[in-house]
């Protein structure tokens, strides 16, 4: 028996001897034989001492026994005490989380604790608490009952692996609506406090020069700034409100419209998520902020190159889907149908044109949401552009780059110019002409 087992034994003997001293059980062995005190007398003396002495004496030896049998059994089938199984990764609580990023999270090897922080949230633990540090004063301004790296890491780990809100809620044990209000708080946050230090148009010289170089680096093309163009974001639930089909989409689901400018990094310096899926390409343009930019003539470009008597400012690319403007170069034919310098112009373009399609299969391969967004239609946008941001805080950190997500192919139809745009457009047209015989005499003479 154990200790403890019987020392109570020994107390309960020193209390019997107390209320009834006329019926010791343990009598010396010169007053007394072994057989002298049996069963029987116990139960016919008048005192209640030794009936209850021996009720609770059983009771405690019948525990100690199944006690002792039970640690038997463990021990013969381990024979070594286990250690505690580590947390599991279901397991998000506030505690678990507190244990992985509090528990010598600095003193791991940073390639296996960022691979896996990636895993978890979709991105490497110094962009997660870079994220969390420019956060962390708004989050605490709105009285969440919740610690701001906490909201943080459960909201992208619902960007980064799409959950809606009814598993997370189920995941992190909170009410569905509770992590409804803390994705819009942290995403509308993302998209507002955080866009404007992270999108940025390169209007400044250093960064402009060294856009435009990027861009001549891998097209030959001088003077490029940018590469425009628009994905639809699948909506997971089709909308309630949609009469004539506004956000049915030319793949067959509904949609919003998604139109980004990245730079040769791949990193966005405009974002716009004002249309339906059904609108094109070139109506979501014109309604964008950066087109009524360009067409004011507000946004001044400093870098201006001289090409066969044309003065070419910084201009972005795009596909047959947009018109053809000053600041908008777009390929000659989409079938290669032109001449030998108009087809050696839109090859050219059109791999300026892929650091951009490049950029979007990056933006819906981290952060999964994209591929089929679960929340309502009116938070779409600020989701959509809070991804945008995270996507450029990966890039600017060289994060590695997941396996491209590829939309369908496109197949669109060449924009129409608006009487508005004539004046851009013919010098579009000249200018265009230009850089494609330029190119072409450049090429050819090496």
């Amino acid at each position: 028996m154990e200790e403890a087992f019987m020392a109570m034994l020994s107390h309960l003997l020193h209390l019997q001897n107390s209320l009834d001293p006329t019926s010791t059980l343990f009598s010396s062995a010169s007053t007394s034989s072994p057989s002298s005190t049996t069963p029987s007398s116990l139960l016919s003396t008048s005192s209640a001492a030794p009936l209850l002495f021996f009720t609770l004496a059983s009771l405690l030896s019948f525990l100690a026994v199944t006690r002792s049998s039970g640690e038997s059994s463990s021990s013969s089938t381990s024979p070594s005490p286990s250690p505690p199984p580590p947390l599991p990764d279901g397991d998000c609580s506030v505690a678990a989380f507190r244990a992985l990023t509090t528990d010598h999270i600095w003193s791991l090897d940073a390639p296996l604790r960022d691979a896996r922080w990636r895993s978890l949230y979709g991105l490497s633990y110094p962009v997660f608490i870079t994220v969390v540090d420019k956060l962390k004063p708004f989050i605490t301004a709105s009285n969440l009952s919740l610690p701001a790296d906490y909201a943080v890491a459960m909201v992208l780990s619902r960007l980064a692996h799409g959950c809606s809100a009814k598993t997370l809620a189920s995941r992190y044990s909170l009410d569905p609506y509770l992590i409804s209000k803390i994705t819009n708080m942290v995403t509308r946050l993302l998209a507002t406090k955080l866009y404007p230090e992270f999108i940025k148009i390169p209007v400044g010289k250093r960064r402009l020069i060294e856009t435009t170089q990027g861009f001549e680096e891998l097209t030959s093309l001088p003077n490029i700034c940018g590469a425009i163009d628009s994905t639809p974001v699948k909506l997971r639930r089709r909308t309630k409100l949609n009469p004539r089909n506004i956000y049915g989409c030319k793949y067959g689901y509904d949609a919003v419209l998604l139109q980004v400018v990245a730079d040769h990094k791949k990193i966005f310096w405009d974002v716009c998520v004002k249309a339906p899926g059904g609108e094109d390409d070139s109506s979501h343009f014109r309604d964008s902020l950066l087109y009524k930019r360009l067409t004011s003539g507000d946004i001044v470009w400093e870098k201006v190159i001289n090409i066969r008597g044309h003065h070419v400012r910084p201009y972005i690319v795009g596909d047959w889907c947009y018109p053809l403007l000053s600041f908008l170069m777009t390929p000659f034919s989409p079938n290669g149908s032109g001449s030998p310098p108009e087809n050696l112009f839109d090859g050219m373009l059109m791999k300026g044109r892929s650091v951009v399609v490049e950029a979007i299969g990056l933006l819906k391969a981290r952060w999964k949401i994209l591929q089929s967004l679960n929340v309502g239609v009116n938070h779409a946008p600020q989701t959509i552009v809070a991804c945008c941001v995270l996507h450029n805080l990966c890039q600017i950190a060289r994060e590695p780059e997941p396996e491209i997500w590829k939309d369908p192919d496109e197949a669109g139809t060449p924009a129409r110019v608006l009487e508005s745009e004539r004046q851009f457009y013919y010098y579009g047209e000249s200018l265009r002409q230009a850089l494609a015989e330029d190119l072409h005499q450049r090429l050819s003479s090496r």
